[in-house]
């Protein structure tokens, strides 16, 4: 699994819209859109975001584990 399919199933699973993630986290809603279709990847300060949002960690957003 790579990031984009991690942080998209971890939206689903929280049944959120890209806006509400970007919103939560404090970006514009195309970046985050971005961070999803691959086109870019996250800076250290919103990985930490998203880690804190989906309430799991840096390790597995970033696909280094399965273990949340």
């Amino acid at each position: 699994m790579e990031f984009k399919d991690r942080v998209r199933q971890l939206r689903k699973g929280k049944k959120e819209t890209q806006a509400q993630v970007a919103a939560a986290i404090g970006i514009q809603a195309r970046h985050y859109q971005r961070f999803e279709l691959g086109e870019n990847l996250p800076s250290y300060a919103n990985l930490i975001a998203l880690a804190d949002h989906f309430e799991v960690t840096l390790d597995y957003l970033m696909c280094r584990t399965d273990k949340q």
